[in-house]
């Protein structure tokens, strides 16, 4: 047999040995990531831990001190759906992040919005909500006005000063005046007294306002600006439980479940009564 035979004989047999290897690796590396995977832990352990700090309405007490809120439906609803308890562990809001690092619980699931610096520390899912500022105006001033329409010499808002929302409202409308107080509460007052045409605050105050007085106030657009992502949160080098977290998130914004629950607990007043003011 000559050499270039031979070499070619070793080559066949070493590329056979190296396609029968490749499955049997590959395997070996699915069981590993699957063995590491909180899912597999929470699924032997039959409960998932869900870290939260009390945040109204996200997580709140209840008159008799149960938790209650947003956060909370999505952690049951979670649980259910994987077919196991849940146990919410009340954390301090600056010690969250260690403790889910240190894996005290499985993930975080407390309104926390996506941010690089925390994503140098830990991995986020899909978002689930969006949190953001919405327009509280006067109805008898704004009637018929399409969101263009704000943006004019002709319309004044009212916000407090410093705060997130009257840069908002400088960016998004130039062209209004724009008078600032000390207050959020002074703010909504030039509104209510008709002398402002509109203010902007996070949800779910605006929505209070229009609630409160409904016949002068209301929020005019179902839509939140500058709406930042809010995601559950997990511990870095788990793609499995990325991958899960993900897709129920998908398949409950699909159906509508959390936009129907972020609706109760932000837009609603239903479950006012259960918690103390």
């Amino acid at each position: 047999m000559t050499f270039t035979r031979r070499f070619a004989g070793l080559a066949l047999a070493s590329a056979a040995a190296l396609s029968l290897a490749l499955p049997a690796s590959a395997q070996s590396t699915q069981q590993s990531l699957s063995s590491g995977s909180v899912i597999e832990s929470i699924k032997q352990d039959g409960v998932i831990k869900i870290g939260l700090s009390i945040f109204r309405p996200w997580s709140m007490r209840d008159l008799n001190g149960e938790l209650v809120g947003f956060e909370l439906d999505v952690g049951r609803e979670l649980a259910k759906d994987m077919g196991v308890e849940v146990e919410f562990v009340p954390t301090s809001w600056d010690g969250i992040i260690p403790a889910l690092v240190s894996g005290k619980f499985d993930v975080i699931i407390s309104g926390m919005s996506i941010t690089p610096q925390r994503n140098l520390t830990v991995n986020f899912s899909d978002p689930y909500a969006y949190s953001g500022m919405t327009i509280l105006a006067n109805k008898a001033m704004t009637d018929g006005f399409a969101l263009e329409d704000y943006n004019s010499a002709d319309v004044t808002f009212a916000a407090r000063r410093g705060a997130t929302p009257a840069a908002v409202i400088a960016d998004m409308f130039p062209e209004a005046e724009l008078l600032l107080f000390d207050e959020d509460g002074a703010a909504t007052q030039e509104v209510l007294n008709g002398n402002a045409h509109a203010t902007m605050a996070s949800e779910p105050t605006p929505s209070e306002g229009a609630r409160r007085y409904p016949d002068t106030l209301y929020v005019p657009f179902d839509e939140a600006f500058q709406a930042g992502g809010e995601a559950f949160a997990m511990r870095k080098g788990d793609p499995d439980a990325e991958n899960f977290f993900n897709n129920w998130i998908g398949t409950k914004t699909r159906t509508g479940w959390l936009k129907e629950r972020h609706d109760y607990w932000f837009r609603g007043e239903d479950w006012k009564d259960q918690v103390a003011e």
